[in-house]
């Protein structure tokens, strides 16, 4: 009797052709005596058709071939499950990829992804809604929304709507910060909601995040200038200017006084005054390559 994995494809993430991955996949279970069962996503009761699969199926472990905003629907369809989730970075966001160092081939993905170490990394609730990685209020969620609403896909549809948001940026917006700390008000560009340390980019905008530690970082980025904050967000300057400041904490509250542009896991969520954000601690087991903060 074969033991199941269960394939996850999101067939337009990161606009990549994914044959390649997905024979790659196919030829690797093969070899290790594995039934892989393959669902491509399609936008309509994925989250459903995923449950199902693993009641049907009892998979050793679910691999998820797409961006961050595919691992973290694959991980709230899995919430009631202990299931270790494989990686297999293939989105336009692979932000949750980079921060656990995984490499940049196929073969050595597929190794770490079907038997390798696994971390129980900690999600974040915001309003009731799950983050597993970063999250954002102001000028990159808004930077997120025009991409969505364009044509041009992957680095090039990110950079090209860096530009533009920024030449069309508005006023910073004044945010209220509370919890156990003291009270923060000030003007922001920007509050990075983090479990990590770095956006998929490679930018490095929480470097002391941990993504099991019991803690989120509130990573606020002032009213810094357009070179600045171009600079920050794409990646070509380390997050050491004086206008930002970084809170670690397991529960903040923000508000704002105009309705800001909002971001989990690279998706667009609207526009938000209020923020009520917790730690849910070890919600996720995620495959890693090496040992450090993880279990065999």
């Amino acid at each position: 009797m074969k033991n199941n994995i269960i394939l996850i494809v999101n067939p337009i993430s990161g606009d990549v052709d994914k044959s390649e991955l997905i024979d790659a996949a196919t030829v690797f279970a093969e070899k290790e005596n594995l039934n892989l069962v393959i669902y491509n996503t399609s936008g309509i009761s994925d989250s459903d058709n995923i449950k199902v699969l693993y009641n049907t199926y009892t998979p050793q472990r679910i691999i998820v071939a797409g961006g961050d905003g595919t691992i973290k629907m694959v991980a709230e369809a899995m919430e009631a499950h202990d299931v270790i989730i494989g990686i297999l970075p293939a989105g336009s966001a692979n932000g949750l990829a980079v921060d656990l160092n995984l490499p940049s081939t196929i073969e050595e993905n597929l190794e770490i992804a079907f038997h390798n170490y696994y971390m129980e990394i900690d999600m974040i609730s915001i309003n009731g809604k799950k983050s597993i990685h970063l999250s954002d209020l102001g000028v990159n969620a808004e930077m997120i929304k025009n991409y969505e609403n364009s044509s041009i896909r992957g680095k090039w549809g990110y950079a090209l709507q860096t530009v533009s948001t920024l030449i069309d940026l508005e006023d910073p917006f004044i945010a209220t910060i509370t919890g156990d700390f003291p009270t923060i008000e000030c003007e922001a560009r920007m509050i990075v909601i983090a479990n990590s340390q770095k956006y998929g980019t490679g930018v490095s905008i929480n470097p002391n995040g941990v993504m099991d530690d019991g803690k989120f970082e509130l990573v606020i980025l002032k009213n810094m200038d357009l070179v600045v904050l171009g600079k920050i967000i794409t990646g070509n300057m380390p997050i050491d200017v004086n206008d930002v400041e970084i809170i670690s904490t397991d529960k903040a509250f923000v508000t704002t006084n105009i309705p800001v542009s909002f971001q989990i896991d690279g998706e667009y969520c609207g526009k938000e005054t209020k923020l009520n954000i917790e730690i849910l601690p070890k919600q996720l087991k995620v495959a890693v390559p090496h040992p450090i903060s993880a279990t065999v």
